[in-house]
This record gives C-alpha cells, structure tokens and sequence, in this order.
C-alpha cells in the first residue's frame, strides 16, 4: 500500500463494504492494467457512496484505499475535489441545479428561487424528511444547449419550467 503511516490501521473492505459494492469496485478496476489500480477511484468512490445512501464516511473511503493500493489521502483529496461526492450526510436525492452564464441567461436563477421556495430550503440544504440534498451551486454540468438544466440523481432534465421542476421534485419519494 502506498504511503500509509504504519500506525495506522485500515479495515478490511469485506467489513465496510457490501458483497454489490465489492463486485462493482472491482468491476471498475478490472477495466484497467493491474498497475493502474487507482484509475478506479471515481467508480469506486461512487459505488461506495451510493451504498451509504449519498454520502462517503473516512471508512468507506479507507476501504476503498485498501481495494485501490492507494494511500487514504490520495482518496480523500478526490472526494473533496469532485463535486460529485459528499462527505457528509444530506438527503436522498441530489438535485444539482446549474448556474454558469449560459444556463443562467437562460433562467437558472428564477429555477433556484423557486425551488428554495418549494422546498423550504437553501443551496447547500436538505428537506427536514431527508428527502432532497439542493446541491450548492454548480458551475457548470455540461448541457448548455438545454439550459436551464438540473441534474437529480446523476439524471440531466434540460428546458426547465417551474412546472417541469414541480413535476420532477414531486415524483422524488
């Protein structure tokens, strides 16, 4: 393992990670060379995450340290990089919704107010039942033609209207 201090322990993943989450890291990994372990860690972060129901914990994150030959930092300097990730807990859907100047001269600014109006909430925030995480904002998710645009779930929804959110966030259980 690479750059561990030795007095440090890390778990067995069979202990941290379920039998589905195991298989699908490990799916990951075989897509590269042996030697290139680590090029799984976004696929296996994600696998790890969706497991906890949205968030990564320091033990989920050592697991899949131990199942990349990666030092833990290296693990958790990703997961705090990429916005995709959370470090703590939030709610069960992620709505992530856009707001660079394209989808922004497009409206994204009045999707926000109204969804923060809906839901009772903030960027950064979930709903009191857990049932919504609003990202904080989001530079850019890549669909600008289709702006404004949120992503719930990993699932782009392009051309909103206060009406296609309501519909979207509604059917969110």
């Amino acid at each position: 393992m690479s750059s561990t201090p030795s007095d440090v322990t890390l778990p067995d993943p069979a202990t941290v990670l379920n039998a589905h989450t195991i298989e699908e890291i490990a799916d990951w990994v075989s897509r590269y060379p042996d030697n290139q372990k680590q090029s799984a860690v976004l696929g296996a972060l994600s696998a790890a995450q969706h497991q906890n129901k949205g968030f990564l914990t320091p033990e989920l994150m050592d697991a899949v340290a131990v199942m990349l030959d990666m030092a833990p930092i290296a693990v958790y300097e990703v997961a705090s990089f990429y916005s995709m990730y959370e470090t703590k807990p939030c709610g069960r859907n992620n709505v992530a919704i856009c707001t660079n100047i394209s989808c922004m001269l497009m409206g994204s600014d009045s999707i926000v107010e109204h969804v923060e109006n809906k839901l009772g909430i903030k960027l950064g925030e979930s709903t009191e039942d857990g049932r919504i995480f609003l990202k904080v904002e989001e530079e850019c998710l890549a669909a600008c033609s289709g702006g404004p645009m949120m992503q719930v779930n990993h699932v782009y929804h392009t051309n909103l209207t206060t009406d296609s959110v309501d519909e979207i966030l509604d059917a969110l259980e």
